[in-house]
């Protein structure tokens, strides 16, 4: 969430920053709100001051003047009446402006490209050669129930569509990359692991941004409300809600594999075959809390480590970096991963990095007291995931198929999986 004072005090810098993502939302009343919060503020201060003006007559005259004293008693209990009523009325004009501060994404930062949507991207980095085959390459869902490792069928009939059945070396190859995934994480990186909930509270979808905007996206349960995680980003960013924390205690670095739950309201008729797109999907993810002035180099560190499952792998990838109009709701900047996918002829996102400053941390009033005695501070949050399994899974059976129908397994994953390749069945 936006600080209240920077929209309401600097309403034009935030129009200009807002714009670089397209159509601005609306802010007229938002401004009117602004001005509003401030006359109530003022004359909330003025009576506070006729109060202590009034309090101090009433004991002066209570000796002198007695009869007046009483005359003041009175206009001071009116003071009182009418400050609880502009109190009350200053209540309704900043819970108003909260429920609007919720719908306003982030501001841009200064990095990020112009642009309206994912054809205004810019490739920062490309890495490794997409593979050359002396045959048609086959897409993962052909390649999948050739090899008897994914079976869409049997995935609708227990759950209806975008939901698959993961078999026999498809079931170990998915279990594989979670461990080989977070390993490599908390050994080499120097994340924690953790595992948490994967039902949240209303109020922690709202504090990482999936809410309100984003609701027809989630799965909930009704009695009571609770959440399905869309990823694990929300349970553990909300890890440290409410907290001061000491800032030696920064950075903080967690790793975290959930299975993840979206609806995908907005996406019919994209990406309904294989499992690019599912309902339910597993995914490792990275978070680190850190100190505001560390934050942009922390960006940069988070994505490499993603890039390293890649790069261990043997996936082709590249790194772009999101312009303002592709620029999700909560992030100030983010690269997203692409791998490369054969058959598409075309590379796929497979992780999104982003930096949100104090949006999150705003929200889920998560702060760090540099020193004893000092002013709590908001941190800024980080993720990106490490990586999106299933689609790791997809990039690995077309990025190393081979002539004969089987898929090679990639040697640093060999260990975890206690194969080095699916054969074709017979």
């Amino acid at each position: 969430m936006l600080d209240l004072r920077l929209v309401t005090d600097q309403l034009d810098l935030v129009r200009e920053k807002l714009a670089r993502r397209g159509p601005l939302p609306p802010l007229d009343s938002l401004a009117r709100l602004g001005e509003r919060r401030r006359t109530l503020i003022r004359q909330v201060q003025d009576l506070r001051h006729h109060k202590k003006q009034a309090g101090d007559d009433v004991k002066r005259l209570s000796r002198e003047d007695p009869p007046r004293a009483e005359q003041v008693r009175r206009q001071l209990r009116q003071l009182g009446q009418q400050q609880k009523q502009l109190e009350q009325q200053l209540a309704e004009v900043e819970q108003q402006l909260q429920q609007q501060l919720l719908l306003l994404p982030n501001l841009p930062h200064e990095t990020v490209p112009a642009g309206r949507d994912e054809a205004d991207n810019r490739l920062e980095r490309q890495v490794g050669q997409p593979p050359h085959f002396d045959f048609a390459p086959r897409a993962h869902w052909d390649l999948g129930p050739a090899l008897g490792v994914l079976d869409f069928e049997r995935g609708a009939k227990i759950s209806g569509s975008r939901f698959t059945v993961l078999r026999g070396a498809g079931a170990r190859l998915e279990r594989a990359l979670i461990n080989f995934m977070i390993d490599l994480h908390a050994r080499q990186h120097d994340y924690q692991e953790v595992w948490v909930p994967q039902l949240v509270l209303r109020e922690r979808m709202q504090a990482t941004g999936q809410l309100p905007k984003f609701e027809d996206d989630a799965f909930k349960t009704v009695d009571p409300e609770l959440f399905l995680v869309p990823t694990a980003e929300v349970p553990v960013t909300n890890l440290h809600r409410d907290e001061i924390l000491a800032a030696e205690e920064l950075p903080l670095r967690y790793v975290c594999y959930t299975a993840c739950f979206r609806r995908e309201a907005g996406s019919h008729g994209k990406d309904t075959r294989g499992i690019i797109r599912q309902h339910q999907f597993d995914k490792v993810e990275l978070v680190q809390l850190v100190r505001p002035e560390e934050s942009y180099q922390v960006l940069e560190q988070l994505t490499a480590h993603a890039e390293a499952v890649l790069q261990q792998l043997e996936l082709p990838y590249r790194v772009m970096n999101l312009c303002g109009g592709d620029l999700g709701f909560s992030a100030a900047k983010t690269y997203d991963l692409e791998v490369w996918m054969p058959a598409q002829d075309r590379y796929r996102e497979i992780s999104s990095c982003s930096n949100f400053e104090d949006f999150q941390a705003r929200r889920g009033r998560i702060r760090f007291r540099r020193e004893k005695g000092s002013k709590p501070e908001l941190v800024h949050t980080l993720n990106g995931s490490g990586l999106a399994v299933g689609r790791t899974l997809a990039a690995i059976l077309e990025n190393h198929q081979q002539a004969d129908g089987s898929v090679r397994i990639p040697a640093a994953l060999a260990p975890y999986t206690g194969f080095d390749s699916i054969p074709p069945r017979q």
